[in-house]
């Protein structure tokens, strides 16, 4: 299946998930995972429609998107990886006509927050970021609970250069359903618990669901989908 066949493949899921979940479909962003993809995968995928992609090695993401984004202007591109704060400053930079990086959804730690802070003083449209949760424990990354999310939006709230979104998780690397809707569900309580605690910010992306559980978390709640796999192959 070539990548415009999959991404249609990809757009009707979303729709028979949401249909079931009793959500409009629009309510659900598609991101493209082109991590490890060259720019003709890239370009395919641009041309099949898709506009939003995840890159998470910040030189890759620079090497491939730097051009790529200066001939469409309409792309977003969002970190979805660990990242080092000696790297926040690429990821935080400009290119022609903008800015390399629209997102950050990976943020980890205080630290990361001010140094992205720090970085972002002066930014014209602010970095967009959401606080990733550790949900799974399979995954090493992301607050570990609602006390230290708290403290991280209320450090995220104090920068004029961010703009808070919302929360990104990883559900197990497991096919036992139970696991992966309880990681889901514990984002959505987080949410709702951030939402009552801070009102007056946006926290609208649930960034939850890859190419093996996408279905499930829009079931669950998700805006908006990672697929690397099932749009590019491995």
């Amino acid at each position: 299946m070539g990548i415009p066949e999959a991404i249609e493949t990809i757009q009707e899921r979303i729709h028979k998930a949401c249909a079931r979940s009793g959500r409009k479909a629009e309510e659900v962003r598609l991101m493209g995972v082109s991590k490890f993809h060259e720019l003709p995968a890239i370009e395919e995928a641009w041309k099949a429609g898709i506009r939003l992609f995840g890159e998470s090695r910040v030189q890759e993401a620079a090497s491939k998107f730097s051009d790529f984004e200066a001939k469409h202007p309409e792309t977003e591109l969002h970190m979805i990886g660990s990242l080092q704060r000696n790297k926040a400053k690429i990821v935080t930079g400009r290119i022609a006509g903008g800015y390399l990086f629209d997102a950050v959804q990976s943020v980890d730690r205080d630290e990361l927050i001010a140094e992205l802070g720090r970085l972002t003083g002066d930014r014209k449209n602010p970095l967009i970021v959401l606080l990733e949760y550790h949900t799974a424990e399979d995954s090493k990354s992301g607050y570990p609970d609602l006390d230290s999310l708290f403290r991280a939006a209320d450090a995220v709230l104090a920068f004029p250069g961010l703009a808070l979104r919302g929360l990104m998780t990883m559900a197990p690397l497991t096919r036992d359903e139970a696991a992966i809707r309880a990681s889901f569900r514990a984002m959505v309580f987080a949410r709702d618990a951030l939402a009552a605690r801070f009102p007056a910010a946006d926290w609208s992306c649930l960034s939850m669901g890859m190419s093996g559980d996408f279905e499930i978390a829009i079931e669950e709640g998700s805006t908006l989908v990672r697929i690397g796999t099932a749009i590019f192959n491995p």
